[in-house]
C-alpha cells in the first residue's frame, strides 16, 4: 500500500459505528480498526480553547 493512502471519511465514520456495534465480529472489528487507523486527522478548528 502507498504510503500516501487514507480512507475516506465516510469509511472511517462507518468503521466507528461497526466497533460500537456490540453484535460485530472480531474480524468486522479488526478491519474497522485498520482502516480508522489510515483515517484522516480531525483538523483543530481555531479559537476554540481547550480544558487543561
Amino acid at each position: 500500500m502507498a504510503q500516501n493512502e487514507k480512507s475516506g471519511k465516510k469509511t472511517a465514520s462507518l468503521a466507528g459505528k461497526v466497533l460500537q456495534d456490540k453484535k460485530s465480529g472480531k474480524k468486522a472489528k479488526s478491519l474497522a480498526g485498520s482502516v480508522l487507523t489510515q483515517a484522516p486527522d480531525k483538523k483543530k478548528k481555531a479559537g476554540r480553547k481547550t480544558a487543561d
